[in-house]
């Protein structure tokens, strides 16, 4: 538990813990999650989170140098970051509870760039995703939506790709109004619940 508060605490408080003290709790919460297997559902991830604290993979970490370290928190004054999870609609008789829709954020001043597309979320916490359709918003005006890179196609063929080929979070923790997750690169990742204190 003692984890859990330190994570709260990053996501949630105006007194942040160490950088370390993140990564720390963040891979010891890992380590936990792997032992006792919770089996998360996508509906836990409806919603829109804040993005809090990333670290680099090693690779990223040696490039970046001095400037990420071994993990830091998003200051929500260059950039406000978030990502949303949706479900899909549900013809009748289907059952598709663990797929959806994400949409991530970026806002700078005036200016919000959002990538969406769709999700899958499997018995293992991964959740599989892929950024199809791009808007650009200025001053809270579309001013650009489409798709990217082909996106129309890769959306067509989302659900029969495994999940090897697509971009994806392993999640290890979903609760308390935070999440944290692995991404494929190997980075982790932490985001608040938006409106929850």
């Amino acid at each position: 538990m003692e984890n859990i508060s330190i994570l709260e605490q990053a996501a949630k408080s105006n007194s942040k813990p160490s950088s370390n003290a993140v990564v720390a709790a963040l891979l010891e919460t890992e380590k936990s999650a792997k032992k006792t297997k919770i089996r998360y559902s996508f509906e836990q991830l409806i919603g829109q989170w804040q993005l809090c604290f990333i670290t680099g993979t090693k690779k990223t970490r040696q490039k970046a140098g001095i400037v990420l370290g071994a993990g830091r928190y998003i200051p929500e004054w260059i950039a406000k970051i978030q990502i949303a999870y949706s479900a899909a609609p549900v013809a009748e008789g289907e059952d598709n509870r663990e797929i959806g829709r994400v949409e991530n954020s970026v806002q700078v001043g005036a200016i919000v760039l959002t990538l969406s597309g769709p999700t899958k979320f499997l018995p293992n916490n991964i959740l599989a995703f892929d950024f199809t359709r791009i808007a650009v918003k200025l001053l809270g005006k579309t001013v650009y939506q489409g798709f990217i890179r082909g996106g129309e196609g890769r959306e067509a063929e989302f659900f029969s790709l495994s999940v090897g080929k697509q971009a994806f979070f392993a999640y290890f923790l979903v609760e308390y109004g935070i999440i944290a997750a692995r991404g494929r690169g190997g980075g982790l990742a932490l985001w608040g619940l938006v409106g929850a204190h």
